[in-house]
């Protein structure tokens, strides 16, 4: 694979003692403990340029990769759907393009997922929001999609979507999101009403719904976010007063 790597984070890369290479992490097979086997990759912040290889699909114990703030373009490697044992996704701040990488949505062990300043386009599926996931971050794409009402069966703790191109409503199911603490739906286009459900979610404590078109007035159930510290609903087209119980 060609790559251009200005801080040679991979320069060492070379020969099979693969544990001593610079950001490559390693831990004993979970089927033979004798095993060293490639656990987690960390390259964040290395001005990386180039492409993922499918071949980083044999690391079927991967469990952490990390390759935030570089410049990696192309795809998401359909190979990916290997790596059975993947935890944390984090490919923010790079170039990737094309559709929402659906291999995500095959990675059965995944927590961790954020896709945030690249630019994917199109829709995104539904059936993301079925998945066991902790922290969802697709934000600063160009995803062009109403959010589904599955959105409720969502277990994250964290979800941001801001700055792509939704339009529609806000689900009433957002509701049942009971261990949601921070949303943030930011500059997308919504132009429904604020759902009365949204008063459900005690344990939010930032929500974050400016620069959409949200109308009609704030509901009076603001007030169950009992654990609200942050809320913006700035540069919206709502109305009338302001809940008491705000």
């Amino acid at each position: 694979m060609s790559i251009s790597d200005p801080l040679n984070l991979t320069s060492n890369w070379v020969g099979s003692d693969v544990c001593s290479y610079t950001s490559v992490f390693c831990a004993p097979a979970l089927d033979d403990k004798s095993i060293q086997t490639v656990a987690g990759i960390d390259l964040n912040h290395g001005d990386i340029a180039g492409y993922l290889p499918e071949e980083l699909g044999l690391l079927v114990d991967l469990a952490l990769f990390h390759i935030n703030s570089n410049r990696f373009c192309g795809t998401v490697p359909h190979k990916f759907n290997k790596l059975k044992l993947l935890f944390e996704l984090d490919l923010s701040n790079n170039r990737f393009a094309g559709g929402f990488p659906k291999v995500v949505l095959k990675l059965p062990s995944l927590k961790f997922l954020n896709l945030r300043f690249n630019e994917f386009e199109g829709g995104v599926p539904s059936e993301l929001f079925d998945k066991d996931l902790d922290a969802n971050f697709i934000n600063h794409n160009r995803f062009h999609f109403d959010l589904p009402d599955n959105l409720g069966n969502s277990p994250v703790s964290v979800i941001v979507l801001a700055n792509n191109k939704f339009h529609g409503c806000v689900p009433a199911s957002l509701g049942n999101m009971s261990g949601l603490n921070e949303i943030i739906l930011m500059n997308n286009g919504f132009r429904s009403c604020v759902p009365a459900e949204i008063g459900m979610l005690k344990n939010l404590t930032v929500l974050d719904l400016s620069f959409n078109q949200l109308m009609g007035p704030l509901p009076n159930t603001f007030g169950g976010m009992q654990s609200l510290e942050q809320l913006n609903v700035a540069h919206n087209m709502l109305t009338g007063s302001i809940p008491a119980s705000i």
